[in-house]
Order: structure tokens, then C-alpha cells, then sequence
């Protein structure tokens, strides 16, 4: 059985990644109908790491829901990422958008270290599947 941490850190990894698509597809706009930058090709690579960055993030909650070990280092990155985001963005004036980046997060985290989840999600590339 698939334990419902893993389906909560899944869904809370693909919501970031949707979200960063999402600013993505917003920037791809912005930059489109000749908003100011200072320099084109920055903003497109910004664009373009904002697109890897999103596709990265499906591909963990992907792997991680079919029980390989590895998208539980991303995951746990990714949420380490969002909280050096978080807190200054709670701290900073706007609390509602830094807890609601805060919450799934700290969430995520605590779950990546449940014994189920470590136990779900220990298969190897190369192993047959945990299921």
C-alpha cells in the first residue's frame, strides 16, 4: 500500500510545480509584450531555468508516487528552497502568501522522515517495483 504521506508530499510537489509553471508562463507574457529588462537573454534564461526547475518538480512527485528513493532528495531540496522563500516573504509584510508557502512545505518535510514514506520509497532504478 502507497502510505498517504507520499500522496500528500507528491501533491504538494507538483502544486509547487505547477506554481512555478504557472510564473513561467507569466514571465514568458511579460517578456513577450516588451516589459523592461535590464538584459533579454537573462530574463530568457530565467524563463527557461523557471520551465527546468517545473519539469524537475513533476518528475519527483512522478517517481516519488511510483517508490523510487531519489525523488525524496529533490523533494526535500525543493522544500528547503521554499522556506529560504517563505519567511521572508512572511516577515516581509505579506504573511498569507508566506504561510501558504510555509505550511506544505513544513509538511512535506516532516512526512519525507515518516517511517512509511522512507519504507514506501526505497526502491532503487534498477529493482523491481515496491508494490
Amino acid at each position: 500500500m502507497r502510505p498517504k504521506g507520499i500522496i500528500v508530499i507528491a501533491v504538494v510537489v507538483a502544486l509547487e510545480a505547477a506554481a512555478l509553471l504557472v510564473a513561467a508562463g507569466w514571465y514568458g507574457t511579460q517578456l513577450l509584450t516588451g516589459a523592461p529588462v535590464l538584459s533579454f537573454w537573462g530574463a530568457v534564461f530565467t524563463l527557461c531555468l523557471l520551465l527546468a526547475f517545473s519539469a524537475w518538480l513533476f518528475a519527483v512527485a512522478r517517481f516519488l508516487l511510483r517508490g523510487f528513493r531519489w525523488p525524496r532528495a529533490g523533494a526535500l531540496v525543493a522544500q528547503l528552497f521554499v522556506l529560504t522563500i517563505g519567511f521572508p516573504t512572511l516577515t516581509g509584510g505579506y504573511p498569507v502568501a508566506g504561510l501558504a508557502m510555509l505550511i506544505p512545505a513544513v509538511t512535506a518535510i516532516v512526512l519525507l522522515f515518516d517511517k512509511r514514506v522512507i519504507a514506501f520509497a526505497s526502491r532503487a532504478a534498477g529493482a523491481p517495483p515496491a508494490l
